[in-house]
């Protein structure tokens, strides 16, 4: 085998090993893929119980309700769909009812949701990017003066 041949072969071998190492990182993160589902995701996807993934939306006007200590409840819904979510723990200063959220944890077999993570927008006129656009794909207006079903304000 001459010197011409073993750097082709080389150089084969290792695109080769990189494109199979490339294939292999997305078979496994091809569920991380996705930064959150939407509560109308949630219904059409079946997604299963005890699953981890994210969920965003808008926070349900008159859903929140507070418990014991840190416990809260409220709904997150995309005005299509509404998923119940409990959490326990502090939230942010900037939570409300009508205004973007993403919540991080896993789905109960009843289809509640059970966050150990909630994240809120920064000020008033923010929303997390991936939720404005999955709002937009589900026909929600956004933006000053945008009327939502419900009563539910940006």
């Amino acid at each position: 085998m001459t010197r011409k041949q073993r750097r082709g072969l080389l150089i084969g071998l290792g695109v080769g090993v990189l494109s199979l190492a490339a294939i292999l990182m997305m078979f496994a993160f091809r569920q991380a893929i996705v930064f959150f589902h939407t509560p109308s995701d949630v219904a059409e996807h079946k997604i299963a119980p005890g699953a981890r993934f994210r969920l965003g939306g808008l926070v349900e006007q008159g859903s929140v309700v507070r418990g014991d200590g840190t416990k809260v409840a409220f709904t997150v819904t995309d005005t299509l769909q509404k998923v119940p979510v409990s959490y326990e723990g502090i939230l942010p200063d900037l939570f409300r009812e009508g205004q973007g959220v993403v919540a991080e944890g896993t789905l109960s077999p009843d289809g509640h949701f059970v966050a150990d993570t909630v994240l809120a927008k920064h000020d008033e006129t923010y929303m997390p990017p991936e939720v404005a656009k999955a709002l937009k794909e589900k026909g929600v207006k956004l933006g000053e003066g945008a009327e939502h079903p419900e009563g539910m304000t940006q």
